[in-house]
């Protein structure tokens, strides 16, 4: 497929020898408000010192990835749940969603009484009059940290570059009926818990962290069993599939738990050390 060959263009000729990690970003190695967990940066280099590959792993936009993740010394970053890809800086996989499909997309899911988050590489798009704190609750947050990569959707609407939807559940809305109708385009993460319990995620369909992790780990030639990932939501689970060490963090969902080998501590509690160090790789 695409991603394969897009991918293989910058891995020609490298050989690795390290093993791979793959890190979530909410809940995982940070907290919307208090930022990178204390220990992080700290396992970060102590695992790249030791010649294995770190990278992030997150369903956020690269548009909402913050500074100090960007400080953290990641080899890489698998962005938009697998449709973005850098590699040491450089963008090597950017699977964009089609704007006819993002702007019916749009329409659905109003039309059907959800909100509407489009998120791209460069920017973030919603109307501030329509995601709001009663909708998330930290949706000034999501504000706050991406500044001027911030747009509205009015007044776009002929420039949605975006590779990843998330869908705000409301009271009464019909989101069944609005996934059904976009089916076609999408594959849906249903979220549970309260950081993003109202989030169905949508990105363009046979996209997700676990193929873009599968993809680049037979390009490098690591086996399974060298491959860690750490997470906390459902939209992890496909990570788990494909990766040999399934970490969870302490208060992860149920059903990730339920599918890790290894359950660690939260991550303010150094859950991310106490994981590296318990499997000896640091």
């Amino acid at each position: 497929m695409q991603m394969q060959k897009d991918l293989k263009d910058w891995t020609d000729g490298l050989k690795f020898m390290g093993k791979l990690f793959f890190f979530d970003a909410d809940g995982t190695i940070l907290d919307i408000k208090k930022g990178v967990a204390p220990d992080v940066p700290q396992a970060i280099r102590r695992l790249t010192e030791r010649g294995h590959m770190a990278f992030l792993c997150t369903g956020r936009s690269r548009a909402f990835v913050p500074r100090e993740i960007e400080r953290l010394g990641f080899t890489g970053m698998i962005t938009n749940l697998g449709a973005y890809i850098e590699y040491q800086g450089k963008a090597v996989y950017d699977k964009e969603i089609p704007l006819a499909d993002a702007k019916l997309a749009l329409e659905t899911l109003r039309g059907y009484g959800l909100v509407p988050v489009m998120e791209g590489n460069t920017h973030m798009y919603y109307d501030k009059w329509e995601y709001t704190n009663q909708v998330d609750w930290y949706a000034d947050l999501i504000t706050r940290d991406i500044g001027e990569r911030w747009r509205p959707i009015a007044g776009n609407e002929e420039r949605l570059h975006i590779n990843k939807i998330s869908a705000k559940r409301l009271p009464g809305c019909n989101a069944e009926a609005a996934c059904r109708e976009l089916a076609h385009i999408f594959d849906f993460i249903w979220h549970e818990g309260a950081f993003v319990g109202s989030t169905i995620e949508m990105i363009a369909k046979g996209h997700s962290k676990g193929l873009a992790i599968a993809i680049m780990s037979s390009i490098l030639g690591v086996a399974a069993e060298d491959i860690f990932a750490f997470g906390d939501s459902n939209n992890d689970l496909t990570m788990f599939r494909v990766a040999g060490q399934k970490i969870a963090m302490g208060d992860g969902s149920t059903e990730l738990k339920a599918a890790a080998d290894y359950v660690t501590a939260t991550a303010f509690e150094g859950g991310i050390t106490r994981a590296l160090e318990h499997y000896g790789v640091i």
